[in-house]
């Protein structure tokens, strides 16, 4: 039995209680997208003695990122350290009587079922709505209770989902937002304290639920201007949409491995990701032979990163490449196509 006196100071809440601590200490959560979100979720949720969590980020990370997106220094930056890797690091020196599993990948159709197996709890870090329609489907089929969390320029918004006993992400948003209707960080930038005001909400909320608090849940959706600290909670109804295909006819698009994007424009980066799934892990010395000619190559056991000017290209084991250098995903194929392959 794990001991649990580290977390005394937790577990004298009334609200949490020792058998709240030893719940909270079996559970399995699972954290998409490590930046200003999701690596304060995760730093909160593993002091606070989550059993295992497991960390799901496709990126690396930069000098941009230190600014809001906790767990990085500046060595994993000069390094372009995968985020999953470097949180995993960090983490497991904070706590190192929890698992903590870093997953260097991209969440999609194709790899969530592996990547979510075993998990009792999600939190939400990601920078797009295709990727928390899909996180939404899979737990609504599942049953398995969500987090929602947003945060951009001084606002934030996030929401508890809890799969059969309320409205989920697509009975609030019944189609996902056209391109240029929601703020993005790259358009609008993002002060650190709304993300760590968000996470914060996400992580207490997901504490009660793993505590066995879950009837303390708050079902609102909050929306927060930290700068003018302007604060509102908008009642979201206590049943699902009614229209709502899949709350109510169990139908899951996003799940659907046709429609699931193989191209992603990423928040504030000027690059594209492209998913390409490679039978045997990538040879890395063999393709920094093939790339060296045209700009400078290193490579570490995690990816390999290639300048090609005017594009920068970094490529991860399984075959997954990010493109800098242009947010045309027809362009960014055609870079993948000609230096790296089909």
């Amino acid at each position: 039995m794990k001991d649990l006196s580290r977390y005394q100071r937790q577990f004298l809440l009334p609200e949490i209680g020792p058998e709240g601590q030893a719940k909270i200490s079996s559970a399995s959560v699972a954290i998409v997208g490590l930046g200003a979100l999701g690596s304060v979720s995760a730093n909160l949720l593993a002091r606070a003695g989550v059993g295992r969590l497991r960390l799901i980020d496709r990126d690396v990370v930069e000098l941009g990122n230190l600014q809001r997106q906790v767990l990085y220094d500046e060595t994993d930056a000069r390094e372009n350290f995968p985020k999953a890797a470097a949180a995993e690091r960090k983490l497991r020196q904070i706590n190192s009587e929890i698992v903590v599993e870093g997953e260097a990948a991209d969440l999609n159709p194709e790899t969530i079922e592996e990547l979510f197996k075993g998990i009792d709890l999600v939190v939400d870090g990601t920078d797009n709505f295709e990727t928390r329609y899909l996180i939404n489907d899979y737990c609504l089929r599942e049953k398995l209770p969500w987090i929602y969390g947003g945060a951009v320029a001084v606002e934030g918004l996030t929401y508890v989902i809890l799969p059969g006993e309320g409205p989920c992400l697509r009975c609030l948003f019944e189609e996902a937002p056209r391109p240029g209707e929601f703020q993005t960080c790259d358009r609008a930038g993002i002060l650190a304290p709304v993300a760590h005001w968000v996470a914060s909400f996400q992580s207490i909320e997901a504490l009660k639920i793993l505590a066995g608090r879950k009837e303390t849940v708050d079902r609102r959706l909050w929306k927060g201007d930290l700068w003018k600290k302007e604060f509102r909670a908008v009642d979201a109804g206590g049943a699902p949409r009614s229209g709502c295909s899949g709350c109510r006819k169990g139908e899951y698009p996003y799940l659907d491995r046709e429609r699931g994007s193989r191209t992603v424009t990423l928040c504030g980066r000027n690059a594209v990701q492209i998913f390409s799934s490679a039978s045997v892990p990538i040879n890395f010395k063999n393709l920094a032979d093939k790339l060296s000619p045209f700009g400078a190559v290193h490579y570490n056991d995690y990816l390999l990163q290639a300048s090609v000017p005017p594009f920068e290209i970094t490529i991860f084991l399984n075959g997954r490449a990010i493109v800098k250098g242009t947010e045309d995903a027809s362009e960014a194929r055609g870079v993948y196509a000609k230096y790296i392959g089909s």
